[in-house]
């Protein structure tokens, strides 16, 4: 059905085509009709298919600040001091939906605007990929103080935004650590820090997610990390994790290198070939129009 449809779509371009014999090629017809029969259909379900998901990343974005109340109160965007995960399904969503209404539309309507668009577009963010994976391999030192510049900014948030938390949480229990260099950083939280004025029944503790888990408890304990850090060191590593998030993940990611090089490639090889697709289609499409 839909390739019915997507030729019909197309059947005014080529019908322009055939009404001037003169101007076109039997060569240059029988080419495109090859083209929209065979590889045409699968251009458009890609380009829907990723329309499809840039729409659903940003419904689960917006449901999420409608669920915190961020909606009823937009002002309450810049209020948080840590970092929001739910501008990641916003800018993740709006980017794709972007790229696939361009790409789907365009394609659909044989739109060499909307396809060069697409290919543009799709190629500033490879260039972006490629240029931050280039700094992030010569400037170590300094993508090292961000991070850890960073998780601390987050950590000082953390009862301030219950995704927040969770992001905090479930990094911290994935990658077995404490934060950002260290279980101390939970100094700079109102609620954690050791100092005499802090009144919290946390002082002196860490988040549950820092604990050491046991496997014979099935219910978690919130309260594992009640004083933990007014134990010896010693006594601290038996009850929670002592290395931080930073050098945690710079571990995990030695270790996995292959897999994580793998996936940015893969992902690359993917923009390249979306970029030679629309391209490849602007060239065909112009190619019939120039010889009508």
């Amino acid at each position: 059905m839909v390739f019915i449809f997507l030729v019909k779509i197309s059947a005014h371009t080529l019908g322009k085509a055939i009404s001037q014999p003169g101007k076109v090629t039997k060569e240059l017809i029988e080419k495109f009709l090859l083209y929209i029969s065979g590889i045409f259909p699968y251009i458009y379900t890609a380009f829907f298919l990723f329309q499809f998901l840039g729409i659903t990343f940003l419904g689960i974005g917006l449901w999420a600040w409608n669920e915190k109340g961020v909606l009823s109160n937009i002002s309450s965007i810049t209020d948080l001091g840590g970092f929001d995960p739910v501008w990641l399904f916003l800018v993740v969503g709006g980017v794709m939906f972007i790229l696939g209404f361009a790409g789907c539309i365009g394609a659909l309507r044989e739109n060499t605007f909307l396809l060069k668009f697409f290919s543009v577009f799709l190629g500033i963010i490879f260039f972006l990929e490629l240029t931050a994976g280039v700094l992030a391999f010569v400037f170590k030192d300094w993508i090292k103080d961000q991070l850890y510049f960073f998780i601390n900014n987050n950590i000082r948030a953390y009862r301030d935004d219950i995704d927040l938390q969770n992001l905090i949480d479930f990094t911290q229990e994935y990658w077995q650590c404490c934060g950002a260099f260290g279980a101390d950083d939970w100094n700079l939280n109102i609620y954690f820090n050791c100092t005499d004025s802090n009144a919290s029944r946390e002082r002196c503790g860490v988040p549950f997610s820092c604990c050491t888990k046991d496997p014979a408890e099935d219910v978690i304990n919130t309260q594992c990390g009640y004083d933990a850090r007014q134990k010896p060191e010693v006594d601290q590593q038996i009850v929670i994790y002592t290395k931080g998030c930073v050098p945690q993940f710079e571990k995990w990611l030695q270790d996995n290198l292959t897999i994580v090089a793998g996936i940015f490639i893969g992902i690359a090889l993917l923009q390249i070939f979306g970029i030679c697709l629309a391209q490849n289609l602007v060239s065909d499409i112009e190619a019939v129009r120039a010889s009508w």
